[in-house]
């Protein structure tokens, strides 16, 4: 049976307040978003999905995890096409090992995406490389290119914000909170198309 007596570390932690600064921090993250460069891409988004386009998805680690998620949401509630090429663990790796892990999301989107697709990078500091050639190549391939990243260390979107056609930078400099206000992006910009379009 776990002891219930609490140790002398976590005697000197005090979770409530810990919880509360965490969700105040993000909460002022949140109310400092740019609603502008946010209803641009849920622009764009929107247009995307009248034309029957495709948005390719984008990013490393927990930014990984977001497109992985939309690309479900987004093609089971939207009907919209939707892929997340973080997904093929064969492909993924095939070609980091066949060429390297700069290369990954170029050689997926090089079988994958056509003129007018939208590609959307996600990275928290903006500097993953591997998304940014992707960015690059599709740019080259005639597509719409989106960064929602963030400003973490202060380095204000890294090298990603400087070469998409639209960058969403979190003003937060947590990785964590950086990260958590992708997914709730992703959710605002899928809430908006389904009561847009009465789905």
């Amino acid at each position: 049976m776990p002891s219930s007596v609490r140790s002398e570390a976590h005697m000197s932690f005090n979770f409530s307040d810990f919880s509360k600064d965490y969700i105040s921090d993000l909460t002022a993250t949140l109310e400092k978003l740019p609603i502008s460069t946010l209803e641009e891409i849920w622009s764009i988004i929107e247009d995307a999905r009248s034309s029957e386009k495709t948005i390719h998805l984008i990013g490393n680690g927990g930014s990984a995890g977001t497109p992985s998620h939309s690309a479900g949401d987004w093609s089971k509630e939207l009907k919209l096409r939707t892929i997340s090429h973080t997904d093929n663990a064969s492909s993924l790796t095939a070609w980091a090992n066949d060429t390297d892990f700069d290369n990954i999301f170029v050689g997926q989107l090089s079988t994958f995406i056509n003129s007018g697709d939208i590609v959307i990078g996600y990275s928290g500091s903006g500097n993953s490389k591997n998304v940014i050639n992707g960015i690059l190549y599709a740019k080259e391939k005639g597509c719409h290119t989106i960064a929602i990243t963030g400003n973490y260390n202060g380095m204000g979107g890294g090298e990603l914000a400087k070469i998409v056609d639209v960058v969403l930078v979190v003003p937060s400099e947590s990785m964590e909170r950086i990260e958590d206000t992708q997914l709730i992006v992703n959710h605002i910009i899928k809430e908006a198309i389904k009561f847009n379009n009465g789905l």
